[in-house]
């Protein structure tokens, strides 16, 4: 069986989920706007999305970050990319 994975909010989502989630949310010119890739501004279709996302590694993680931004709730301890000097404050 597969281990669970708490830490990673996409576990168990497929990338053609993220894509069609975000289509539904955002619109095609909703994710033009915030992901300036072609795929979503030139004749878009989850297809197509998914051929040019699998093929290029910095694209798929805007889209992963912009779906965790979006679907994911802000964890209680802030984010992991802060420093630890903020929580003294």
């Amino acid at each position: 069986m597969a281990e669970k994975q708490p830490n990673n909010p996409l576990h168990s989502i497929t990338l053609e989920m993220v894509v069609t989630r975000l289509v539904d949310f955002h619109g095609w010119d909703g994710l033009a706007q915030r992901i300036n890739i072609n795929c979503f501004k030139s004749n878009p279709s989850v297809k197509s999305s998914l051929q040019f996302l699998r093929r290029t590694p910095w694209a798929r993680d805007k889209v992963e970050s912009l779906y965790i931004s979006t679907f994911e709730p802000p964890s209680p301890w802030g984010s992991r990319a802060s420093s630890g000097n903020n929580a003294a404050q």
